[in-house]
């Protein structure tokens, strides 16, 4: 078998990483791919180039197709491969708007019950600011369209709710003619992503991700810093069953029942509340850095998930016990202004630890350079979270941290019971 797989971060080298464990891919190919992808065949091919993409697949006669980013799922690859007749995993153009807009989100939320922050949504920065002054703080504040994770400000003052809008109005996250502001959910965040098909549903283990940049949840938020798998503090099971019975299964229903049904990795950000799980947001892809520590975790191969799923059978899914956590390493002056072009040293990073490349280009003589924000996600696994917890700070400890750092705290609150 042939696969291809679009993207060309920390998430996408793990579905590489993950797929070349499976004997029956004899190729996996990476568009574009990165440095570190040594799994696969990197091809110089934009992940928006998506007539490129399609012509790729059908020269080399690919098997399968995996999205990564949300970007090309937005523009609508999906439709693009079906038309074309290739087999490509993830939602259509019209299904991605849950992640590509978020009004579109809150307003299918409404429409299927789903519990969700009291929000309002507007157009212009003065509406926007008289509405947050009526409202006080904290208060958050989201840019509509895709912001790289970056688009979201949880603001303690009223005055940094009003400025987090005018930068968004000024095209701080690309072009946004709206911004919806949430009243501030209050409780612990976690992720649950599940592998979909239209109406079936086959709910992932949880994780937890670390936005804020800086040890403690201080700073802005990022992409991702870290995150961990399983979540010990919780009843995960009770968690579970609860999100799939108030979220996932009424939105995918109500989608198919709207003539937009789901099909791929979707993505719940849940906030558990004293009201039960609420939600955050949704993605239409897996999430980044949740990617590095779910698929260590997954021991069923991918595409036996994946295959039997799209042509309506329920696929047996086995998970491992063990707990997973991962240490993303940033740039310094991320997120606002991360530095680029230091040497990354994976070498001096200590044994136990798989490293998924995120921000990585080729340097001279065989080097590699630091090309983005968050550059590496390293991630081990263990039979405990103590273990596991032990043995990435140990390995991180040697690591050459010229012109990079990384948050200590990863998976802390996992030795919090609640």
């Amino acid at each position: 078998m042939k696969v291809l797989v679009v993207g060309k971060g920390g998430r996408e080298h793990a579905l590489v990483w993950k797929l070349a464990q499976d004997v029956r891919i004899d190729t996996i190919y990476a568009a574009p791919g990165n440095v570190g992808m040594t799994e696969a065949i990197c091809v110089p091919i934009r992940e928006d180039a998506i007539g490129e993409l399609v012509q790729f697949a059908r020269d080399e006669q690919i098997d399968w197709t995996i999205v990564g980013p949300e970007g090309p799922l937005v523009l609508g690859i999906v439709n693009a491969f079906q038309a074309a007749g290739l087999n490509i995993f993830g939602p259509s153009r019209e299904a991605a708007a849950i992640e590509g807009s978020k009004q579109f989100a809150k307003a299918l939320m409404d429409r299927a019950g789903i519990p969700t922050a009291d929000h309002a949504v507007f157009t212009s920065a003065a509406e926007a600011s008289a509405y947050i002054r009526s409202q006080g703080a904290p208060i958050v504040i989201k840019a509509d369209g895709l912001a790289a994770g970056k688009g979201v400000t949880v603001a303690t003052t009223t005055t940094e709710a009003i400025r987090a809008v005018e930068e968004i109005f000024a095209g701080d996250f690309g072009e946004q003619s709206s911004v919806v502001i949430e009243e501030c959910l209050v409780g612990e965040e976690c992720s649950l992503m599940a592998f979909v098909h239209e109406e079936t549903v086959i709910p992932m283990v949880l994780s937890q991700d670390h936005k804020r940049v800086f040890d403690g949840d201080q700073g802005p938020n990022t992409g991702g810093m870290g995150a961990y798998s399983p979540l010990p503090q919780f009843d995960e099971q009770a968690v579970t069953e609860e999100a799939m019975q108030r979220v996932l299964r009424p939105l995918v229903e109500q989608m198919a029942s709207e003539g937009i049904p789901f099909t791929g990795f979707l993505y719940a950000g849940l906030m558990l509340t004293d009201r039960g799980p609420s939600v955050i947001e949704f993605n239409a892809r897996f999430g980044d850095p949740e990617t590095e520590v779910i698929l260590p975790r997954l021991e069923t191969e991918l595409l036996d998930v994946i295959i039997p799923l799209m042509q309506g059978d329920m696929p047996e899914v086995v998970w491992s016990s063990e707990s997973v956590v991962g240490v993303v390493i940033a740039a310094n002056g991320y997120p606002e202004h991360p530095e680029t072009g230091h040497l990354v040293r994976t070498d001096t990073i200590g044994s136990g630890i798989t490293v998924f490349h995120a921000g990585t280009v080729a340097g001279d003589d065989e080097t590699v350079l630091s090309a983005g924000g968050r550059v590496l996600v390293c991630v081990t696994k263990a039979p405990t979270m103590e273990e596991a917890v032990s043995t990435i700070y140990q390995g991180l400890d040697s690591f050459d941290r010229t012109g990079f750092f990384y948050r200590t705290d990863i998976a802390k609150k996992a030795f919090r019971t609640t």
